[in-house]
């Protein structure tokens, strides 16, 4: 029952999360007319394949939280177990890779310029947000485990060969209120 209502959460958070960035992309959509540039015709089938590519990539991710986790993706309602699983093996924010892929695909098949530099902007933002606010609090709620983790798997590009998570967990979980279990 657990995975069960893990699952469904991160779902429901997964569904708010595409739906207000879908907001936001498309209320970028009139400054395309600012701009007064339109990609090509062909850019939509490219967008297509990435919006594809990040959907599963984000959908992986989602689920490796729940089954390896015990948690979500969601801030608020975070894993309980650290992740260096699936994708999370290759880079370290492979979720974020995931749904900017989609954002970015998504400004590809409405040919809209606006909503790829908006891509663009938002991926910056994620940037800072994961240097300044993500990582130092991964590192309190994990420690040393985090900390090999980030030395060895790269924060956005992969590096030449994949971490074995086993090589970070130490077995260590933390309870929602940062206490250690063991």
């Amino acid at each position: 029952m657990g995975y069960l209502w893990t699952g469904f959460r991160a779902a429901v958070y997964a569904t708010v999360f595409f739906a207000v960035w879908y907001y936001v992309a498309i209320s970028a959509r009139p400054f395309d007319s600012v701009i007064g540039v339109r990609p090509p015709k062909w850019i939509f089938l490219l967008g297509v394949w990435i919006v594809g590519l990040g959907g599963i990539l984000a959908l992986v991710c989602v689920s490796t939280f729940v089954h390896r986790g015990r948690g979500t993706p969601a801030p608020f309602d975070p894993p309980r177990r650290f992740v260096a699983a699936g994708p999370y093996r290759v880079v370290r924010n492979p979720m974020y890779i995931g749904g900017l892929m989609v954002f970015l695909g998504f400004g590809m098949m409405e040919r809209s310029l606006a909503i790829m530099l908006l891509a663009i902007i938002v991926a910056v933002g994620f940037h800072f947000f994961v240097v300044l606010v993500e990582e130092p609090v991964l590192e309190r709620r994990f420690g040393d485990s985090y900390r090999r983790y980030k030395q060895s798997v790269g924060r956005w590009i992969p590096r030449r060969q994949p971490s074995d998570d086993a090589d970070f967990n130490e077995s260590r979980s933390v309870k929602s209120s940062g206490q250690e279990l063991s």
